[in-house]
């Protein structure tokens, strides 16, 4: 039997240094993005399993976030000011389109109360383009967790509710891994140039 002849090592070694030589480009190229609204990791965080729901009832895991960067918020459909304002500041970056493919992702801390015809009229407000998320509490505590989110809910005087909760946005890869964070105010200039510069950087 003719077995198949071994490549050369000086060809290994030319293929491993290229190799390496991708992965540090692009590692540089990372490191050279500065972001004028929020912080991007030194290394993308891997996301804790999951387990969501979409306002059509199917699954949204891990593997729905392959192959686009996403935008994350958490809010909930009665928040009195915050949510609309981030919203619409969404709404003015889609418009903008700075990144390919860009998901925006809005996952209710009431999904009691936010069924999922309540959030499709509640975003449909904001001009539509977003995907409503929903989880149990159970499902969900990983994820706020892993963020450093919460979402602490206060019952109020004649049976009104107020949840106080984190109003950062999430950016994740096209892996679905945590890449940059962005914090209030947001301004959708700057956020559609930092998008920007992250995709020209190839660092999504």
């Amino acid at each position: 039997m003719n077995w198949p002849r071994p490549l050369p090592l000086l060809l290994l070694i030319g293929m491993a240094g290229a190799l390496a030589g991708i992965l540090a480009a692009r590692m540089l190229a990372q490191n050279s993005v500065r972001l004028q609204a929020g912080t991007l990791l030194p290394a993308a965080r891997v996301l804790a399993p999951l387990r969501l729901s979409d306002l059509d009832g199917a699954a949204f895991t891990n593997a729905s976030l392959q192959g686009h960067p996403s935008l994350v918020y958490f809010g909930y459909a009665s928040c009195p000011d915050v949510c609309p304002a981030v919203l619409t500041a969404l709404a003015a970056v889609r418009r903008r389109a700075p990144l390919a493919g860009l998901q925006l992702l809005f996952i209710t801390v009431d999904p009691e109360h936010d069924t999922p015809a309540v959030l499709k009229g509640y975003l449909a407000a904001f001009g539509g383009g977003f995907i409503g998320l929903r989880a149990g509490e159970s499902a969900l505590a990983p994820l706020l967790q892993g963020l450093a989110a919460s979402a602490d809910r206060r019952e109020l005087s004649g049976g009104t509710r107020a949840i106080n909760h984190t109003a950062t946005l999430y950016l994740l890869d096209r892996h679905g891994r945590l890449a940059a964070v962005f914090t209030p105010p947001f301004n959708p200039a700057l956020l559609d140039a930092d998008l920007r510069a992250l995709a020209r950087a190839s660092a999504i």
